[in-house]
């Protein structure tokens, strides 16, 4: 992810340099430590189910419950994270429409996936009895994220007004 992020970066600071450090900032600097940290939920259910010796003074069924816990709080850390991963799509979509190498409505599908991911992130955190239904719809936007990663991959950065600025003032 960071790698990704910081080749994005490049790409875009020539556009509009504020925006591309956005993108790094909420895709890499908040959200990847959050994703690390969590695993740590992990890991303890892990330890948990484990039987470490000074946890012998629990039953299995306390046990069993402690393990869960953890991955619920694994599950809870994925939503904060899926904030960030909502708000670094925004500036990412508003790079997207105005770079003029990459389709507009590849900018405003990220928009749409942003939308999905903080609606689902926090309907689930302020909401969670009506979490279900909203995943529904958000499961679906956060899809509109795939066609960028498709373009970029198949065809990649088209030769766009920036660039082109930028190449006719090196000559």
């Amino acid at each position: 992810m960071i790698t990704l992020v910081l080749a994005l970066y490049r790409l875009f600071k020539g556009l509009n340099e504020y925006h591309a450090s956005l993108v790094v900032i909420l895709g890499a600097l908040v959200s990847v430590p959050i994703v690390f940290v969590n695993v740590l939920n992990e890991v303890a259910a892990l330890i948990v189910l484990r039987g470490a010796d000074f946890l012998s003074a629990y039953g299995k069924s306390q046990l069993d419950g402690l393990a869960y816990l953890f991955l619920r709080l694994h599950g809870q850390g994925l939503v904060v994270a899926s904030v960030f991963w909502g708000l670094w799509l925004l500036p990412f979509g508003i790079l997207v429409i105005r770079s003029g190498f990459i389709p507009r409505v590849l900018g405003y599908m990220l928009f749409l996936a942003g939308a999905g991911y903080l609606a689902g992130a926090f309907a689930t955190l302020i909401t969670p009895q009506y979490a279900p239904q909203v995943g529904q719809v958000t499961g679906i936007l956060m899809f509109f994220e795939l066609p960028i990663i498709f373009y970029l991959v198949i065809w990649g950065a088209r030769e766009g007004p920036v660039a082109a600025a930028r190449s006719s003032v090196a000559r």
